[in-house]
């Protein structure tokens, strides 16, 4: 049935029921029993697919409707790749599966064309993180002709790579892949938490030195360039017009969670290849990340009652559509980190269990009394007011999150991993920002034969064009010099005098004198108004009169009081120049500066809340 026929059928139906009806379609739950855990989330994952239609006739899979970024779309798949991975229910698969590939793009790494406007390497990152859980978890397969998770999250990976910048910062990547987007002058901690998280998977899945090289080297760009704090905490990033010394001192929970995760990856890679000093430097940091995590992100007195939070945003009320997702990632990676770092099972699964109460008690609204907010610390299980794939998608992983001691372990190419793998995978589009290929394709012998011949008639029609105007301008020249050159004019009206009175007695007189009469035509003009006689411009030397070229209004701004355009004096006295329409002319002032909301700007997006530990804990919701 239809997402939105579902809603409209609960719409209609609730105001028929009785008072108090709402705590009929409340979930109950109890952390202890993983049928109930099963069953509270088998309801949390069909809400949270009520709201992707990418499945549905006329509709793009793998996209989710506005005003989900792109990036989002492949969360909800590592979501629902988690779903089938704690519960073994195969509802979502083929929805997984078809949504996945149809992103991949023409060179199968998750840059498809239609995302040119919003792609960035952390976008990227989340899709080739889902591939890779996939092949970690022995998701089902693709058809032998289509491309495979492993390859998949390989050649996000090399593309990465490839773009890791040294001109600025000393390395790092930008946040942005394409020059012309918001935010490509900024180099944020998600951009390496992907990335870094994701060369550390990789790592331990192929047991290839290289991925856990990149992995090391990330993680120390980050400390060099202080995102990552002696205490372990993660700033959000910096511009690379400052060398990456102006950080913004916001902290985000997915941020600390992909480091996380990865650490844990580290620490398992390096104990299986016999490193046991390096294994205990990860070890280590996987501490330090897991303090950090517990207290910069959880609201509470101490573990047996602290429950998830977003803090740079949700004690304010400020978490924007992106940030309402990020307590899914959190809650996800810590409960994967146990699997390789499992001396931290009892605490994270004290610090998930608790949340996934918190969350569950406030998960009474919406059409259907059941819908989920975001706020799950300090609010007494009130439901907040909101709804939303960010906060379902986030309710469900905390609630799964509970059944980690019961999942199966991640999967390696030595321990049962099924997935194909491409170690060069993503080769065709290696650091690319140039989307030009994406619709045209690679370049191939008979491309280049075709484009030579084009240029060659180009070339042919270009100089037969030059020559036939370099041809006509000598005629025209030609015929000026000969019309105002006085031994013409006297060949052309003859050297013999006429006096008055033969010219009126002879026809031809009269006819001589008419012509004589058009020669002076040509060479001077009465004013109507005066009479004056003036000269005019010989043939030859006619131009058009000057006349600017109109220049395009510029974007429309807050400054802006007007959105009529207005005639612009030029520097002719002459002329008047008008600027051109902008393109959003046509829509409402309202609708324009919609449209400049959802351009993401790092400065914009980032605003929250900073909290310092010496704060008192009671204060932060």
């Amino acid at each position: 049935m239809p997402s939105l026929l579902r809603m409209a059928i609960a719409i209609a139906v609730i105001p028929l029921l009785p008072f108090g009806v709402d705590l009929i379609y409340a979930h109950k739950f109890d952390a202890q029993s993983t049928d109930s855990i099963k069953k509270v989330a088998k309801d949390l994952a069909a809400d949270l697919v009520s709201m992707y239609n990418g499945n549905e006739p006329g509709q793009t899979p793998g996209l989710l409707p506005q005003p989900y970024y792109w990036w989002e779309a492949g969360a909800l798949m590592g979501a629902l790749i988690d779903y089938w991975y704690y519960t073994g229910d195969t509802t979502y698969n083929d929805i997984i599966q078809q949504g996945m590939l149809h992103q991949v793009g023409p060179y199968n790494d998750f840059m498809p064309p239609n995302q040119t406007v919003t792609e960035g390497n952390d976008d990227q990152g989340f899709w080739g993180m889902a591939a890779m859980s996939a092949a970690e978890h022995n998701f089902q397969n693709p058809k032998a002709n289509q491309p495979q998770w492993l390859a998949l999250a390989q050649a996000v990976f090399n593309t990465q790579a490839a773009r890791w910048d040294t001109q600025t910062c000393n390395g790092g990547l930008r946040w942005q892949i394409f020059t012309w987007n918001n935010g490509f002058n900024y180099k944020n901690s998600i951009s390496q938490a992907c990335f870094f998280n994701l060369a550390a998977r990789l790592a331990l899945y192929t047991k290839n030195s290289t991925y856990a090289d990149w992995a090391i080297k990330t993680w120390d760009w980050m400390v060099a360039v202080r995102f990552i704090g002696d205490d372990y905490r993660i700033y959000d990033g910096a511009t690379v017009e400052t060398h990456c010394t102006d950080i913004t001192p916001y902290e985000f929970s997915y941020n600390v969670g992909a480091f996380l995760l990865g650490a844990a990856a580290m620490v398992k890679y390096l104990s299986d290849a016999g490193e046991k000093d390096d294994a205990a430097l990860w070890h280590e940091r996987v501490d330090g990340l897991l303090n950090s995590t517990e207290l910069i992100f959880f609201y509470g007195n101490d573990e047996n009652d602290k429950v998830m939070i977003e803090i740079a945003c949700e004690p304010v009320n400020l978490c924007d559509v992106d940030q309402q997702s990020f307590k899914a990632y959190l809650s996800r990676w810590m409960a994967a980190t146990t699997k390789w770092a499992p001396w931290t099972f009892t605490r994270i699964k004290k610090l998930l269990r608790n949340s996934a109460q918190a969350a569950i008690e406030q998960c009474t609204g919406g059409y259907n009394g059941r819908l989920c907010g975001l706020k799950w610390a300090n609010n007494s299980g009130q439901w907040d007011g909101t709804t939303g794939v960010g906060q379902q998608m986030a309710a469900m992983e905390v609630v799964l999150a509970n059944m980690i001691q019961e999942a199966k372990q991640p999967v390696t190419n030595t321990t049962g991993g099924t997935s194909v793998g491409n170690p060069s995978a993503g080769g065709s589009d290696l650091g690319r920002v140039d989307p030009v290929r994406w619709h045209h394709g690679p370049i191939n012998d008979g491309d280049r034969a075709g484009a030579a011949f084009v240029t060659f008639v180009v070339l042919a029609a270009l100089l037969a064009a030059l020559v036939f105007m370099l041809a006509d301008e000598s005629k025209v020249s030609d015929e000026d010099t000969a019309r105002h050159n006085p031994v013409s004019v006297l060949r052309r009206f003859g050297t013999r005098k006429k006096t008055k009175a033969a010219a009126e007695r002879s026809e031809d007189g009269i006819n001589a004198a008419r012509e004589k009469g058009k020669g002076i035509a040509i060479a001077e003009s009465p004013d109507v108004a005066t009479g004056e006689i003036f000269p005019t411009s010989a043939i030859g030397e006619a131009r058009m009169p000057h006349r600017q070229v109109p220049q395009r209004k510029p974007l429309l701004s807050s400054s802006s009081s007007s959105s009529t355009p207005s005639p612009t004096t030029s520097d002719s006295a002459n002329s008047v120049t008008f600027a051109l329409p902008h393109p959003h002319h046509h829509l409402s002032l309202a609708s324009v500066q919609n449209i400049q909301s959802q351009r993401r700007n790092p400065r914009q997006q980032r605003q929250g809340f900073i909290w310092e530990p010496g704060e008192n804990n009671q204060n932060r919701g």
